[in-house]
């Protein structure tokens, strides 16, 4: 009976995805210094380096913008882009980089959105992000700036945010908002606990998410991811129609 279980085990199982896939990063933490992500310089050059060897073609880095934290601007963002790309280039690493920004929805975020003064990829996406303690308030004020600006918002990580975890409805209301949805692939792994796993596999059962992105901090972020290649809703991801493999 251990034979034919063992045997019926790997007949049944996923084979490793391949990462390749997905081909663009859209939400990653690598920029050297700016926030709680890479420290230095050799850290970002080590978890690009890994990127490429998992067969990712392009990274939009998206370092943190907070007003009580990481008061970074565009000028100090595309600063760093340009540092980290003569070091690549040095290297002969052939993946494309992109700077923009995970913006953190404060009390500074909409008159950023009125005055133009948001960092955006592909075609003017912004990513954002909510508080993890409690929803945040004005928030279809921040939906309409978005819009008269044209701009095509992208909600970071919804899967992580608790107070939604009992109202997975929500997701609706905001996707017929206007907003694109973010989901980290580690969330799938456990990596942030059982709940947020739970709901992002949620999440991609019913074909609720626009993106995926790593959220990477630090080089352990793709250990875990490689780590859990062959994890099945790696693979229900990867037939879902991915906004990633489209951003120019």
């Amino acid at each position: 009976m251990g034979i034919l279980s063992n045997l019926f085990s790997k007949k049944n199982a996923k084979q490793p995805i391949d990462f390749a896939h997905f081909k663009i990063d859209m939400h990653s933490h690598l920029l050297p210094g700016i926030d709680d992500g890479a420290k230095t310089l050799e850290q970002s050059l080590g978890m690009i380096l890994k990127f490429h060897e998992m067969g990712y073609q392009k990274l939009i880095m998206t370092p943190h913008i907070m007003e009580d934290y990481y008061k970074n601007t565009p000028e100090i963002i595309l600063e760093k882009l340009n540092e980290v790309r003569e070091e690549v280039k040095k290297y002969g690493i052939n993946i494309e980089l992109e700077a923009a920004a995970e913006y953190y929805f404060d009390e500074t975020l909409i008159e950023k959105v009125k005055n133009k003064e948001v960092l955006t990829f592909g075609n003017n996406h912004v990513l954002f992000e909510f508080s993890f303690g409690q929803e945040p308030q004005r928030i279809s004020t921040l939906l309409f700036e978005f819009k008269i600006n044209n701009y095509r918002p992208i909600l970071a990580h919804y899967e992580r945010y608790p107070y939604y975890h009992n109202n997975p409805e929500k997701i609706r209301e905001y996707r017929d908002q206007g907003i694109l949805i973010q989901l980290n692939l580690l969330s799938l792994t456990g990596h942030y606990g059982p709940q947020v796993e739970k709901m992002a596999k949620y999440l991609i059962d019913n074909q609720l998410v626009d993106f995926v992105g790593s959220d990477c901090h630090r080089i352990e972020h793709l250990q875990i991811l490689e780590e859990n290649a062959n994890n099945i809703y790696f693979h229900k991801a990867k037939e879902l129609n991915l906004l990633n493999v489209h951003l120019r």
